[in-house]
């Protein structure tokens, strides 16, 4: 499953929908601070909650096999618990699909 231009555009334009959506709505029917605190925190996540809805299965198929997607994504969500920032969860995680991969295939 190889994500074309127009998939990631039409992607990007959904989660611009979505942010806008959660931003705008909020400032146009808001008309005093909104003190629920459950309210104000699904209004901050659900922006990041669909952007993971819409990579992580991308993240998983984009690979060659499916188990160098699962070996990248621990590698990047321990590394994220871990608080790195996102060039080296990136990197490593490219690193361990890469090995993974010449483990899999070459040897």
């Amino acid at each position: 499953m190889n994500a074309t231009l127009s998939d990631m555009l039409i992607g990007c334009l959904v989660m611009f929908a979505v942010t806008y959506a959660t931003k705008g709505i909020t400032l146009l029917f808001a008309k005093r601070e909104i003190k629920s605190a459950y309210i104000r925190s699904f209004l901050y996540y659900l922006p990041y909650s669909v952007l993971a809805v819409m990579v992580f299965p991308t993240i998983l198929f984009s690979t060659a096999s499916l188990l160098s997607g699962i070996v990248g994504t621990a590698v990047a969500l321990l590394l994220s618990f871990f608080k790195r920032g996102l060039l080296p969860v990136s990197l490593a995680s490219i690193a361990a699909v890469f090995l993974t991969e010449f483990l899999i295939y070459v040897l």
